[in-house]
């Protein structure tokens, strides 16, 4: 499927550039509606009943499931945030002494803190892998970097898909051989990555996939999934919630308590996550997702940045080879003839909404944004030589 623009279904005005959805995604007016039937729903809380609690999540848990290539969506779970995904993960990890935690350099702080906490409370030790200094087949060298860091003391590799800051794309199948080679776990972050870029949990099999969903799942701030492979099948939760119990649809017998949790994930749900304005919200941006594909959406993002990365070559700006990037997210190194405070300053002028990321600006961009937006961009940089 090749897709065409889609800023029709978006309510963002004409005059924003907007490149930022890494950051936080906008809203289509579809996913707008069904929050706003959400909020007038709780206005008339008698029209809530008990299939209300769990219908609407299990819809949720099978559309993000058939997104990363999973058949049981009693493997998913719902979570509030990334960080409660991998606080979960961490809750069900023993490690010893002087075993490693394998990290990429400079990760998202949601994804550093844990692994630090964890390996402090076994005195065990992070091992970080540091982007080569040269820009020369830098994703190359840092993916073979990563695969000769893994050795029979990992005890668990936890990265995203890709780099959250510069986008280099890491080989995910080839790790996954190795942490299988030296018994150690792998734990994907892919929150910058699940909804945008294809991923198959048949084909990587990782121990657990942990996303956020505010950003390329569209969802509303405060909702996110996770996968957990058999590794967790009889984790502990970090919470008791009633609705992760067996039957506990049968809500006229509550207190005649359960022992037993709901099979596989279930027991890992965050407390309250039928959330009604949420999960109506969920399911229209999932549905959408699940009808652009992340292959198309790929597609989409690589034709209209085409052009941008030859200009900015040619500015003498570094933008990672092909091979080990993606198309929805990547960083670009800026030249140091540019004026950086300039820049900043030009940007805002301009309406161009774009992050900063130490020495690089990110670009994140979807099926609303047009050739012309960096055309614009482009522009704006030159300006500041």
């Amino acid at each position: 499927m090749q897709l065409k623009n889609q800023k029709h279904l978006f309510s963002i005005p004409e005059e924003i550039t907007y490149l930022n959805i890494a950051a936080q995604s906008p809203s289509f007016k579809a996913v707008e509606k069904a929050g706003i039937e959400g909020v007038l729903e709780k206005s008339h809380p008698y029209k809530i009943v008990g299939a209300s609690y769990f219908e609407p999540v299990k819809e949720v848990k099978k559309l993000f499931a058939k997104l990363i290539d999973v058949d049981d969506y009693d493997r998913i779970t719902n979570i509030p945030s990334a960080s409660y995904g991998l606080a979960t993960v961490a809750n069900n990890i023993t490690l010893k002494k002087d075993d490693e935690i394998l990290l990429v350099e400079s990760q998202f702080p949601s994804n550093y803190y844990v692994w630090e906490k964890l390996a402090n409370q076994f005195n065990a030790k992070l091992k970080i892998v540091s982007m080569p200094k040269t820009t020369e087949n830098r994703g190359k060298k840092w993916n073979e970097a990563i695969l000769n860091s893994i050795s029979d003391k990992t005890a668990l590799v936890t990265l995203g898909n890709i780099h959250w800051a510069n986008g280099t794309l890491f080989d995910l199948k080839a790790i996954r051989k190795n942490t299988k080679k030296h018994n150690a776990l792998l734990i994907i972050d892919g929150s910058q990555s699940i909804g945008a870029l294809p991923f198959s949990v048949k084909e990587i099999q990782p121990d657990a996939l942990i996303c956020g969903g505010y950003k390329w799942l569209f969802g509303p701030y405060g909702s996110g999934y996770a996968y957990f492979g058999s590794y967790f099948d009889n984790g502990n939760p970090l919470e008791e919630n009633w609705s992760n119990r067996l039957n506990s649809e049968n809500m006229s017998e509550l207190t005649s308590y359960q022992p037993q949790y709901k099979p596989l994930a279930n027991r890992y749900s965050v407390g309250e996550h039928a959330s009604f304005i949420h999960t109506k919200m969920q399911i229209a941006a999932l549905q959408q997702v699940l009808k652009w594909t992340p292959n198309a959406i790929q597609e989409y993002c690589k034709e209209i940045t085409s052009d941008l990365v030859v200009e900015l070559k040619k500015l003498d700006c570094f933008i990672e080879n092909e091979n080990f990037r993606t198309y929805h997210l990547f960083g670009v190194e800026l030249s140091q003839k540019i004026n950086i405070d300039l820049l900043k300053t030009k940007l805002k002028e301009d309406k161009i909404f774009i992050s900063f990321r130490g020495n690089y600006i990110r670009i994140s961009c979807h099926v609303y944004n047009t050739k012309e937006d960096f055309i614009k961009l482009v522009n704006c940089i030159k300006s500041c030589l």
